[in-house]
């Protein structure tokens, strides 16, 4: 793996090494994010929206898509999580185009579901408790518009759960400053390349994932037991 890291990634590890302190402020792990809120529980957007069966799509962009891969794999329901691009005006782009800014893509994953033993709701309820979208175009450590908070829906439903929850958090007063997540319809999602996926399974010693990938994982054990595989 190490010899396939670009100069991006190597420049995300060793920023990653420099803010180590930092990684105790991500999103996830700010204990006031734990509070309940009460809920009624290359692929185009038509294609993608309904999978075969009853299965469902949902993508989200939450920093690094890594990190989020790293979270949403270990969700009962859920059968795959592939990181890639979204929301940006390059088509096919490549991490290192998505990394210059230029693009407009945010990194996200896109999760295949089955609704009957998740809900998009409780997907919404992981994306928002594992991240800090109250910080624009960061996560940590990690900073540009690639590191965005987004929700980008498959359908009109998924459209009206994500803003409902929003002003919901947002009301609540959960986290002291606003929620600056973007909202957006898919329109294309890229599938990042091969040796993005399942980075933290074959890369569990890695800096970035020991620091900053790490301590999301084990906020997911322990505050979503009741969903786990």
């Amino acid at each position: 793996m190490i010899q396939n890291t670009t100069g991006a990634m190597k420049k995300r590890l060793y920023t990653c090494l420099l803010l180590v302190t930092a990684l105790t402020a991500f999103g996830c792990g700010q204990t006031s994010a734990e509070k309940e809120i009460s809920m009624d529980k290359t692929v185009k957007q038509g294609e993608s929206a309904q999978p075969s069966g009853n299965r469902k799509k949902a993508t989200f962009g939450a920093g690094c898509f890594w990190c989020v891969e790293a979270v949403f794999e270990k969700l009962k329901g859920v059968e795959s999580v592939v990181s890639g691009y979204a929301g940006g005006t390059v088509a096919d782009p490549s991490y290192e185009e998505v990394c210059s800014g230029t693009t407009g893509h945010a990194e996200v994953c896109q999760i295949t579901y089955d609704p009957g033993q998740i809900t998009y709701e409780d997907l919404l309820e992981v994306f928002w408790k594992t991240h800090d979208p109250t910080t624009l175009n960061q996560q940590g450590a990690d900073m540009g518009t690639q590191y965005r908070s987004a929700v980008f829906y498959h359908s009109d439903k998924q459209k009206q759960l994500a803003e409902e929850y929003k002003q919901k958090l947002d009301k609540a007063g959960i986290w002291n400053k606003p929620i600056v997540t973007e909202i957006s319809p898919l329109t294309t999602f890229y599938k990042a390349e091969d040796y993005h996926q399942d980075y933290y399974e074959r890369n569990t010693n890695q800096p970035y994932c020991l620091f900053t990938i790490k301590p999301k994982v084990d906020k997911v054990n322990k505050i979503f037991k009741d969903k786990l595989k």
